[in-house]
């Protein structure tokens, strides 16, 4: 199953840009998030309506401000600054890695039966099938 954001108004709203709500979505008379829940109610067309972003909803969040709370428009972004490039210092060889060390193994091979692949013991007789394995 693929879940996918679905699409409504508030798709059509640009970020951090003021809109009257009126234009956006038509409806009843709504509060100011400013003034809070006790505000007094507005006709949609004195309401403005700022889409923010949001860090983790990349549709981000839609708000209703009154005249008193409208937020500023973001300003445009700056011109990007094109850097100077200065001349680089010689840069010093790399040296080649040096081969892994290869592990010391302290412990002696044992005898193997070639019948059965079993380590025999110390007197040199196989376990499994009696073989004498010099």
């Amino acid at each position: 199953m693929k879940i996918v954001s679905s699409s409504d108004w508030r798709d059509a709203i640009a970020f951090d840009v003021p809109v009257v709500v009126a234009d956006v979505v038509p409806g009843e008379p709504t509060r100011c998030v400013g003034c809070g829940a006790d505000g007094e109610l507005f006709d949609r067309t004195q309401l403005w309506a700022v889409k923010h972003r949001h860090p983790k909803h990349h549709g981000g969040f839609v708000r209703f401000y009154c005249a008193e709370h409208k937020p500023a428009p973001a300003p445009a972004p700056a011109a990007p600054i094109e850097l100077k490039k200065r001349a680089s210092a010689p840069r010093a060889e790399r040296r080649t890695a040096s081969p892994k060390p290869v592990p010391v193994t302290d412990r002696p091979t044992r005898a193997m039966c070639p019948d059965c692949f079993v380590e025999v013991s110390a007197g040199g007789d196989c376990g499994m099938c009696g073989a004498q394995v010099v």
